[in-house]
């Protein structure tokens, strides 16, 4: 094999190290953009209905505008999110455990002590609310 091609073939020019992160941060950014977008949406299409129906006539309570201004939020939420945050510190745990290394058993421990205690948290308020 002709060796220009073999370093083409061994080591392609988009296949770079550094495109790993560029595209990391370009995924994080691309995901709180189109989260902020479709929060603006919805605010928009709301206040949209609003202004039809006081248009229309329509009288409105402040309770009935204050309802459609926060979001409802499920009675459950902080049982959900504290389910999922002790399994996933679980889980980091376990991955530690399971790769067999003794050098990375205390680091996916530490990392999966943040979410497993935020989780705890959240059952506490969960439990606590009731």
């Amino acid at each position: 094999m002709d060796p220009a091609v073999a370093d083409i073939v061994m080591d392609p020019p988009l296949m770079n190290v550094e495109w790993v992160p560029i595209v990391l941060f370009i995924s994080l950014a691309l995901v709180a953009v189109l989260f902020f977008y479709f929060r603006f949406r919805t605010r928009r299409e709301m206040q949209q209905t609003v202004r039809a129906a006081l248009d229309k006539g329509a009288e409105l309570s402040p309770e009935l505008l204050q309802q459609l201004g926060e979001p409802q939020r499920p009675k459950n939420a902080d049982m959900r999110r504290g389910i999922v945050g002790v399994f996933l510190g679980i889980a980091f745990g376990a991955f530690g455990v399971l790769l067999g290394e003794d050098d990375a058993v205390r680091p996916m421990l530490a990392i999966g002590a943040f979410p497993l205690l935020i989780g705890v948290a959240y059952l506490g308020l969960w439990k606590f609310r009731e």
